[in-house]
This record gives C-alpha cells, structure tokens and sequence, in this order.
C-alpha cells in the first residue's frame, strides 16, 4: 500500500511539473508579433520623416574637388621600395622600378593574376624570386621611381576593392 502510494504521489509529482514547464514556457509568437509590427511602425515614421524633409526646398551646389598634388621628389624619396633578384618568366621585359600586383607560390594563379591586369589595360608580366619561390605579377615597370609610385598610387585608388591591387607595392629589380 505505501508503494502505491508512493507511485501515486511520483505520478502526480510529474504531472505537476509537466503542467507547470508548458504553462511557463509560453509561445513567444505572440512576442514576436509585437515587436515586427513596433519596427514596421518606426519605418513607417521613418519614411514619413524623410518624405516631409525631401519636401523642403533645400539647395544643393554640386560638391568640389581640389586636384591632388603630385607627388614632390622628397615624397618619392621617402617610398618603400623592396630590392629582390627577379628573373623575366612572361612578359616583355623588367626595367629598375616595377609595381607588384600580387605574388604567388603557384604559376597558375600568378598567370590568372597577369590575364586580369591585361584586361584592365596593364602590360602585365610575370618575375619568379629563387630566393623565396613565389611568382611576382608586375602591373607597371618604369626607370622612373616617381612615374611607378604613381602607377602604384593610381592602382590602389582606382581597383580599392581589390585586395590584390590595394595592397601593390614597389620593386627594384636587383639584376
């Protein structure tokens, strides 16, 4: 008798447990609701917000930009500039200073690097470094320090989303 009792009461102690984890855990769709119809409300105001300042007579005068300096000789003077040992592997030919797109441990990619340059207009070529084995992709090569830190220069400005670009940097050819 005192084992069904004891059954009993564990039963009923479950049942109560069930009973109160259901209730406390309500469904929070409800929660859900509310809080998507307050943000449709707020850009609904936020709409209505801009459309009333849109409606004020507000002058705009066309923005200007001053032209950028060129770089002065000390400027140029003052660029990193990386001296490595290169060998010509595809190209028509290193001169001191080059601009280096990309590097790479891998040929192939170092050849997909040089077709996206060309299709960008670059004379791209491909140096290998023996030293650290990795394939240099050169965008721009001049005599002219000051004429590869504005090639560099123009290429960071014009591709930015390029990480490739962004991040090019000088050589001098060591040979």
């Amino acid at each position: 008798m005192f084992a069904n009792k004891l059954n009993r009461t564990s039963i009923l102690a479950i049942a109560l447990c069930s009973v109160a984890m259901f209730t406390s855990c309500k469904s929070s769709e409800s929660a859900y609701k509310k809080a998507y119809e307050k943000a449709q409300a707020q850009a609904a105001n936020n709409q209505t917000a801009v459309a009333e300042d849109n409606s004020q007579d507000v002058k705009i005068s066309p923005v200007q930009t001053a032209p950028q300096p060129s770089s002065t000789t000390s400027d140029v003077a003052n660029e990193p500039v990386r001296k490595e040992s290169v060998q010509l592997v595809s190209g028509s030919g290193l001169k001191a200073y080059s601009v280096v797109s990309g590097s790479f441990s891998l040929k192939a990619n170092a050849e997909g690097r040089q077709s996206v340059l060309k299709e960008r207009g670059y004379d791209a070529q491909i140096v290998y470094n023996p030293n650290v084995k990795f394939y240099r992709v050169i965008a721009f090569t001049s005599d002219d320090k000051a004429a590869a830190v504005q090639s560099r220069n123009q290429m960071r400005a014009n591709y930015s989303s390029d990480v490739n670009s962004k991040e090019a940097w000088l050589l001098y050819n060591g040979n």
